[in-house]
């Protein structure tokens, strides 16, 4: 690759839309896009207590951009989202989803929205709102409702939560798949973290408990209260992990093409879908050991996955309540590892009634 991986050289823009599409509607088994979106919101709305109602127009999408790797609003050649990804998904919700492009807020209020995603959907679709950490340049000023997550335990992580997603009636979490030092992995759990209110400079953050215990012991995971949180993982009714590109490092530019089948030696340019926010990472995190079992603390880094399981009874015996209004999280999503990495089936993939099953649609 001579240009950078963003570039619309490298990314076909019909065919990500076609990935997008097809995902969308075999997450619902549904054969169109629009039935597909009823369904899913449908869905999400019966389990939040909202009986079984389709989107309403004038509700608020947020969608949680994973652009940590950003320090301006210039554009960088180290992996974020796809722009190319989230516009499909932009133009899903607004064709197929029937949202005004006004209630639809792209946002990192941790970072700062590139030129190279925000002008690729903002040219098409000017009504979009962009929250990002300092504003201008079209982008909005992150605002945050402080001590909006108190945590289970208490610890010294930033309690603000974005107000755009407090006040939106849905959250999209667009993750990315990638390998990170510490806590092995970073996927649709610690997106969430991007929501609170950090500093850009994370050297300035509390990462209280991100870490899981190394000698394999259970232990209380931040990420699992992200997760059960009511503005955070529980607002969520669609978890993505962008895996056009992947990386085995947190900062750097995607520079390993994967050897693992069925990808024999090309760019993974795949896309994970899934309205359980824990099944998503275990299989996320299936891949990325597979593909690179040498990457750095992936041992035991499960741990908030298990946790995030079994919230009503967790092996660390945590009492996981992170709004602490005495409400006890119960199971958060189904969490197990794959029987191999040439197979790739779990225990709905092998005829069992639970678990997860890994779906890649007709070939």
């Amino acid at each position: 690759m001579t240009g950078s991986w963003w570039e619309d050289a490298y990314n076909n823009q019909a065919a990500i839309d076609r990935m997008v599409s097809r995902s969308i509607q075999w997450l619902s088994n549904e054969k169109s896009d629009a039935k597909a979106w009823d369904v899913l919101f449908r869905y999400f709305n019966r389990v939040h207590g909202r009986a079984e109602r389709g989107y309403k127009t004038g509700e608020k999408i947020a969608i949680k951009v994973n652009l940590n790797n950003t320090t301006d609003h210039g554009t960088t050649n180290r992996l974020n989202t796809s722009p190319h990804l989230t516009m499909s998904l932009v133009n899903q919700l607004i064709n197929a989803g029937h949202v005004k492009p006004s209630d639809i807020t792209v946002l990192d209020p941790s970072r700062f929205v590139p030129a190279n995603l925000y002008e690729k959907i903002h040219a098409v679709y000017p009504g979009v709102v962009f929250v990002d950490h300092i504003g201008g340049d079209g982008r909005v000023k992150a605002d945050f409702k402080m001590n909006a997550i108190p945590f289970s335990l208490a610890g010294g992580n930033a309690s603000g939560i974005a107000t755009a997603a407090i006040e939106a009636t849905y959250l999209i979490d667009a993750s990315l798949l990638k390998g990170h030092v510490n806590s092995g992995v970073t996927l649709s759990a610690k997106n969430l973290f991007g929501l609170t209110s950090i500093n850009p400079d994370w050297h300035k953050n509390a990462h209280d408990h991100f870490n899981q215990n190394r000698d394999g012991t259970p232990s209380y995971s931040t990420f699992t209260d992200f997760l059960g949180h009511k503005d955070l993982g529980e607002k969520t009714m669609l978890f993505l992990i962008d895996a056009l590109y992947a990386n085995d490092l947190v900062d750097d530019p995607p520079h390993l093409k994967w050897k693992m089948a069925p990808f024999n030696g090309n760019w993974p340019a795949s896309l994970f879908a899934s309205q359980d926010g824990v099944a998503i990472d275990s299989v996320g995190l299936d891949f990325l050991r597979s593909e690179w079992p040498n990457l750095a603390d992936l041992s035991y880094c499960d741990d908030y996955m298990r946790e995030a399981a079994l919230a009503d009874n967790p092996p660390s015996k945590t009492f996981y309540d992170p709004e602490h209004d005495g409400t006890k999280c119960t199971s958060l999503g189904a969490h197990e590892h794959w029987n191999n990495a040439t197979d790739k089936k779990y225990s709905r993939n092998l005829g069992k009634n639970q678990g997860i099953e890994l779906y890649t649609g007709p070939i």
